[in-house]
């Protein structure tokens, strides 16, 4: 088992999987983080998304204030890491191009 990869982030994931709205994510993360460290999860999701649709680095760090080795860094994961950032970005892609049958309205 990896040294991140224990009983306690576990119990994290479940913590996150219950949650079933953005209002209840954004409540739990609030309380969980700081606003420093919910701007900087922020910040590097912003740049997963931007590396994913080919933006510079240059463009990427002026944009969010990370640091250009922060920006390599989120590139080899969305490049070479678990999966965890293409998988949630095929499935916002995803959910973003689905229209509602009902209203004719995207779903997000």
């Amino acid at each position: 088992m990896n040294k991140w990869n224990n009983s306690k982030t576990e119990d994290l994931i479940k913590a996150i999987l219950v949650m079933e709205s953005p209002k209840e994510a954004r409540m739990f993360l609030r309380d969980l983080l700081t606003e420093k460290e919910l701007v900087e999860f922020g910040n590097r999701w912003r740049a997963a998304k931007m590396l994913n649709d080919k933006i510079t680095y240059s463009e990427i760090v002026k944009e969010t204030g990370l640091s250009s080795t922060t920006v390599a860094r989120i590139s080899k994961w969305l490049k070479g890491g678990m999966g965890g950032y293409g998988l949630v970005l095929s499935r916002i892609c995803k959910n973003h191009h689905s229209v509602s049958s009902h209203s004719g309205k995207r779903l997000i």
